[in-house]
């Protein structure tokens, strides 16, 4: 494996000066509708409003100066363009972001306010890469994946690494997985005490395809609420999963809806949809988590309180 735990620790070494070490919350009406313990990590309460900063601070902080001078750049559905925005004004050099024109406005905001510039393209993969190596020739700046970095993978798993020591460990965990980048660094930080899953979205199913035929799924078409989760999973990542993973779960698009419905009312936190496949996910797995100690990732409360799906 390119990540090890010492990777991820030296990651959080790295880090923490510049991210919050996000609470553990927990509900016993959740508890009871499940039938098993749920420890949730805040990382919708994360700087920049998701467990992204993690990663980007890592990767920015961990560059060389000649490998920083001309700034960072990445394409993002939003939360990683704002994470890395964020990052790179901490370090004091420029952030240029590529976003899908189709983009939540509460994202694009965010981008622009942590002072990176922003280049859209249309929403498709294809076009966000096209667009990134233009900005990079462009700019000369260095090219942060959102996902498929060794760097990224070590500073997300990082939550992972907070949420063990914080509850004591734990029996199972569960991690949305877009590009795979946390899914992957949270297996890295848990094996081999935690059976570790990941929760995609069925309208997203990339991942899952991927992981039971071995196959890595390089393109496809989501139609998901899941916005960050959008994007195919990276080629590390996936080595990483089939290694380390148990399973990957699938919800549906109510199904996703419905918990974050239960985390608004029932939990009081403010998550996006991409949260919420992870209590989607438990709960239409009752009894393969039914009397354990589950830990669930809630990756970032990047929502525009005026575009609710369950309004």
């Amino acid at each position: 494996m390119s990540v090890s735990i010492g990777d991820v620790r030296s990651a959080h070494e790295r880090i923490a000066p510049h991210i919050h070490r996000t609470p553990v919350q927990a509900s016993q009406q959740l508890d009871e509708i499940v039938g098993c313990r749920l420890l949730f990590k805040c990382e919708n309460l994360q700087k920049a409003g998701a467990f992204k900063s993690r990663g980007a601070v890592n990767a920015v902080f961990s560059l060389s100066e000649t490998s920083a001078k001309n700034g960072v750049a990445t394409h993002s559905s939003g939360n990683h363009g704002a994470a890395l925005a964020r990052a790179a004004q901490l370090r004091g050099i420029n952030a240029y972001i590529v976003i899908p024109s189709d983009t939540k406005q509460v994202k694009k905001a965010a981008i622009l306010a942590y002072g990176a510039s922003i280049i859209e393209c249309e929403p498709t993969l294809d076009a966000r890469e096209v667009a990134l190596e233009q900005a990079v020739r462009d700019t000369g700046a260095h090219f942060v994946h959102p996902y498929d970095d060794d760097l990224v993978i070590a500073g997300q798993g990082t939550a992972a690494l907070e949420l063990l020591a914080q509850t004591g460990g734990l029996d199972s965990l569960l991690v949305p997985v877009g590009g795979g980048g946390l899914v992957a660094g949270s297996a890295i930080a848990a094996h081999p005490m935690t059976r570790v899953y990941a929760a995609e979205p069925e309208m997203a199913d990339d991942a899952y395809r991927s992981f039971k035929t071995g196959e890595l799924v390089t393109s496809h078409t989501p139609r998901t609420i899941c916005d960050g989760l959008q994007t195919t999973i990276g080629a590390r990542n996936f080595a990483i999963m089939q290694d380390k993973v148990s399973d990957i779960l699938l919800v549906s698009e109510q199904e996703v809806i419905d918990a974050m419905y239960l985390l608004w009312t029932r939990l009081k936190q403010v998550v996006e949809p991409s949260s919420a496949v992870t209590l989607a996910a438990v709960i239409r797995n009752q009894k393969l988590f039914a009397g354990q100690k589950v830990g669930v990732i809630l990756t970032g409360g990047n929502v525009d309180p005026n575009d609710l799906p369950f309004t």
